[in-house]
């Protein structure tokens, strides 16, 4: 066979979504007629069309068909030189087939969708969605991502906060929100806040979502606890004012000889004396705990080591420095036992080793004594989320307080709150969270309505691995 070709042009440039063409030039230099038949060929192929599909050329004759291009704006349209190609059958003889080549340049383009999973999140301390980026387009997206919201009422923390995706692909972006402020009381408000995607070089997409912050503690325990208060108010004084008289039946011991029917109550067997309302010191505390349970003065030795609390630890701090102010604390794990105390910004607890703290045992010195409350796993929450199972507990400078429980089956510790001084002091403290990390630090700002801090988690899946207190 002989067949003369030519493609005009050769190269051509085209817009996805958009259409262009090109001639397909062919000549019968045989001695025959001929019939040629034209197929589309390559990965341009279901994107051609060539009109005719076949032509009958007598011998030293010219004819032409025409290639029509019509790539769409999707992401298979890849951007860049894509080599196309022709394959052209005789039917005189169709194992000569010839196959002339080309070139068509796809021209770029940019698309970007952007969604909120879910796009309304609630929560007290924090809401976590996610983001899905979609490239539509047919290069590939490299974007920054950021957050924001009118008065900075949220804080962001977007992973990872710099993305780059391939074309038709889509990437989840992890987003953590949390409030500046707590809502202490009243019913939850709802935070719009903005999602930005900024691609490189290029315009910005933002996406709208909304936080509903809950209130800490709901609107009706609030009214319960005014109502205790009043409650508790009306019954101290109405028992200061009809205080009852009480006499007393006991008489005068007789003098003399007479002899009791008892017998006389041995050292052994005196009660304990309750305890002085005087603020134990650090210093009377470790005097305390060195003479033993059984007194300085009885000579006897204890078999068993005392056990190193906070407090004891905190009571050697403080006889060092009895002007400063320290906290010192130890935690519970589960399965493992109390750790050893640590002080002042030391790490108490296991990191990365999956294993949830049941309690924790805080004592200060030089911050006028010490209060908090454990925040557990609760098995019949409806929210997901724990509770608070015990009021707050306080205790004085040098004395051991605890939070939680060290039972076998008592809950894991999501989280607690504390404070020194009843509030009027500074306490800040971070927790080592199981599946995020360590949280940021909190502090309390008395003064400013914040008279105690909390960290830890909320969620029911969740727990507290590891803690930090300062003062």
């Amino acid at each position: 066979m002989s067949l003369w070709t030519s493609l005009e042009p050769a190269s051509t440039t085209v817009d996805p979504g958009g259409s262009t063409t090109v001639r397909l030039r062919l000549r019968n230099t045989g001695d025959v007629v001929d019939e040629y038949h034209f197929e589309a060929t390559g990965s341009l192929s279901p994107w051609t069309v060539v009109e005719p599909q076949s032509l009958r050329l007598y011998p030293g004759t010219t004819g032409s068909v025409e290639l029509t291009f019509t790539p769409p704006r999707t992401p298979d349209a890849t951007a860049g030189p894509n080599p196309y190609a022709v394959r052209i059958t005789p039917t005189e003889h169709p194992e000569a087939a010839t196959v002339p080549e080309g070139n068509l340049t796809i021209t770029p383009f940019t698309e970007v969708r952007a969604e909120l999973v879910p796009p309304v999140v609630k929560g007290r301390f924090r809401g976590r969605p996610r983001l899905a980026v979609d490239n539509l387009g047919n290069t590939k997206l490299t974007a920054s991502l950021s957050g924001s919201d009118n008065g900075d009422q949220l804080s962001y923390e977007i992973h990872p906060s710099n993305v780059q995706i391939e074309p038709g692909r889509a990437a989840f972006v992890k987003t953590t929100l949390r409030p500046r402020q707590i809502t202490w009381f009243g019913s939850a408000e709802r935070r719009p806040y903005t999602l930005a995607v900024r691609r490189s070089g290029g315009t910005q997409t933002d996406v709208e979502g909304t936080y509903v912050q809950r209130g800490f503690l709901p609107r009706w325990l609030a009214a319960f606890l005014s109502i205790l208060m009043a409650l508790a108010i009306t019954f101290v004084i109405l028992w200061i004012a009809y205080k009852p008289q009480v006499s007393s039946a006991a008489t005068e011991k007789p003098q003399g000889g007479v002899s009791t029917l008892l017998p006389s109550p041995s050292p052994s067997a005196e009660a304990p004396k309750a305890p002085s309302a005087d603020p134990v010191t650090p210093t009377a505390a470790a005097e305390t705990q060195q003479a033993g349970p059984g007194g300085g003065d009885s000579g006897e030795k204890d078999t068993k080591a005392p056990e190193k609390t906070a407090a004891t630890a905190v009571q050697q701090l403080a006889a060092k420095d009895p002007s400063g102010r320290h906290i010192c604390y130890r935690a519970y794990v589960k399965g493992q036992g109390w750790t050893d105390a640590v002080c002042d910004g030391e790490t108490a607890g296991t990191v990365g080793k999956e294993t949830p703290l049941k309690a924790v045992n805080i004592a200060v010195a030089g911050t006028q004594g010490t209060a908090g409350s454990a925040f557990v796993h609760d098995p019949a929450s409806t929210n997901g989320e724990g509770h608070f199972p015990k009021p707050w507990s306080g205790v004085k400078d040098g004395v051991d307080n605890y939070l939680g429980s060290t039972k076998k089956d008592a809950p894991d510790l999501l989280g607690f709150t504390i404070n020194v001084d009843g509030g009027k002091g500074a306490v800040c403290q971070t927790a080592h969270v199981h599946n995020d990390g360590w949280l940021s630090l909190a502090c309390d700002e008395p003064g400013n309505g914040y008279d105690f801090a909390y960290t830890g988690t909320h969620d029911n899946d969740s727990w507290i691995e590891a803690v930090k207190l300062t003062v």
